[in-house]
Parts: C-alpha cells; sequence; structure tokens
C-alpha cells in the first residue's frame, strides 16, 4: 500500500490546557490592525518605520500606529534595532512570517461559516479573531463538542466561574454565530451552531502556530493571569510549520448528538454586525 493512502493517525482531543494555550495565542493576535500590519509588512517589507506602515492605512494616525506596533512587538510579532536608531523599522518575527497557515484556516473558516464576514481579507481575519479570542471561548467550544449540549450552571461549574458571568460569556458567543440556545425557556442547554462545530481546523492551526512559536508549557491559568508566552523561533520550526497541513481532528472524540433547534431559535443566534 501506498503510504500516502494510509490514513493520518488520529489527533488527540482537545484538553482544558490546550484550550488555555489556544486562547491565549488568538488573544496576541486579535487586537485592531495586528493583521492588517503584518499584511503590510510582508508586502511592503522585509522593514518598515512607523511612518511608512501609517502612508499605507490613512485612516488611522501615525502616534496610534506606532502604539500598536509596539504592542505587536511586546507580543513578538515584529521586532526592530532601536538601540541608536529610536525610527529604526520594523521588521516581521520569525513567528509571524509563519503565519500563513493560521490565517488561511482562520479566513477559510470566516468565509465558509460566518453570515455575511466582511470582504477584505484582512478584515474578515479581524473579525473572525475577535468572535474568537474572548476569554473561556475555546473552552466552551470544547465542552460543547464534547458533552453536545450543556446548561449555563453546569459549563459555569466546569470552567469555575460564576453562572451570571458564564450567561454573558454565552450572550456574545450566540451574538457572534458559535452557540445557540436549545430553546426559549429560561435555562434551556446551549449547543454548538455549525460555525462552531466547524472550528477544529481553526484550532489545530493555532495549536501548530503556538507549539513552534512558544515555551510556554500548557497550563491553565485564571483568566486575569493569561498571557501568552513565547520564546526563540527557529528556521527549523518555521519550515516545519511551512510542510505541516493542520490536522482536522482536533475534537477527534465521538461527536456528542445534537438536539434539534427551532428554526427560529437558530435565526436569532447569528453575528451581530453592529459590535
Amino acid at each position: 500500500m501506498n503510504p500516502h493512502d494510509q490514513l493520518a493517525e488520529p489527533t488527540p482531543a482537545m484538553t482544558t490546557a490546550d484550550a488555555a494555550r489556544v486562547e491565549n495565542a488568538l488573544r496576541q493576535l486579535a487586537p485592531k490592525w495586528t493583521t492588517h500590519f503584518v499584511h503590510t509588512i510582508a508586502k511592503y517589507g522585509p522593514e518598515l518605520r512607523v511612518r511608512d506602515v501609517a502612508h499605507h492605512h490613512p485612516a488611522i494616525n501615525q502616534p496610534y500606529v506606532s502604539k500598536r506596533l509596539a504592542a505587536m512587538a511586546d507580543a513578538r510579532l515584529v521586532n526592530r534595532d532601536a538601540t541608536f536608531d529610536r525610527w529604526a523599522p520594523y521588521r516581521l518575527s520569525s513567528g509571524a512570517r509563519t503565519l500563513g497557515p493560521l490565517y488561511r484556516a482562520v479566513a477559510q473558516w470566516s468565509s465558509e461559516h460566518l453570515d455575511r464576514p466582511p470582504q477584505g481579507r484582512s478584515d474578515r481575519i479581524e473579525d473572525a479573531l475577535r468572535r474568537l479570542h474572548l476569554v473561556d471561548t475555546t473552552e466552551v467550544v470544547r465542552l460543547l463538542s464534547e458533552h453536545g449540549s450543556m446548561r449555563v450552571g453546569h459549563l459555569g461549574e466546569r470552567i469555575g466561574v460564576s453562572e451570571q458571568l458564564i450567561a454573558t460569556r454565552l450572550n456574545h458567543m450566540q451574538a457572534d454565530g458559535l452557540v445557540a440556545r436549545t430553546g426559549s425557556r429560561h435555562g434551556a442547554p446551549y449547543i454548538l451552531t455549525d460555525a462552531g462545530r466547524a472550528l477544529a481546523p481553526v484550532y489545530a492551526a493555532v495549536q501548530q502556530w503556538d507549539h513552534r512559536h512558544s515555551a510556554a508549557p500548557a497550563v491553565r491559568m485564571p483568566a486575569a493571569a493569561r498571557t501568552l508566552a513565547t520564546g526563540a523561533d527557529t528556521a527549523r520550526t518555521a519550515a516545519a510549520l511551512r510542510r505541516s497541513p493542520a490536522p482536522t481532528g482536533l475534537f477527534s472524540h465521538a461527536p456528542a448528538t445534537q438536539p434539534r433547534v427551532p428554526a427560529a431559535v437558530t435565526a436569532a443566534s447569528r453575528p451581530s454586525h453592529g459590535r
């Protein structure tokens, strides 16, 4: 048998610690203009000064561009040598240069599963990352993927937050098209929408990128203390990421049976475009 015809080994199901790592990585990539600036430096670089980046984005002023690039440097997405030149140009880190597979997975998920996403590729990616990076979103998706449906109180117990807090987060996820309630009565369980169930390739791409560019252990931390700890990037890991397709079996456990949701309820859970 041709080895290429053999089925790939199933990807282990995502754990709570994995969900925390994914969430931390998404939080570094989600701030507005981050994707735009990565694409701008990649297209017009390899190095650009603040004023050069601002030139390509006339809708925002130069001080704001400088502030966002400094935040991106703290996240190790860009770097510069400003020891002798405070106007030194920024260049993409090796981690940022390997964001292509992650961005492609996010853009494809957005195009296929979100209701009327923005048309521009960078805008579409940033819109999707905005929906996915909020605290505990990844863990909610993981739990609903595993259990099929769960009530607010049960989700709060499993995640370790109050019922009121998790209810607020679920409202955001419902507005963003990731979850839906199975009925209109108070306490009705939540399930994943089609968009939520299709997130496995996105999370796999985030994990692959993070594992190659972060030295942080996969440990779940309190929400207030969650940060992304990144380590030194290498050419070898960057090349490996380019060669490795993102697996689609992240939720490798047997899919839980999904309750039927009335059409009116599903329609109400579509993404909000005003936020």
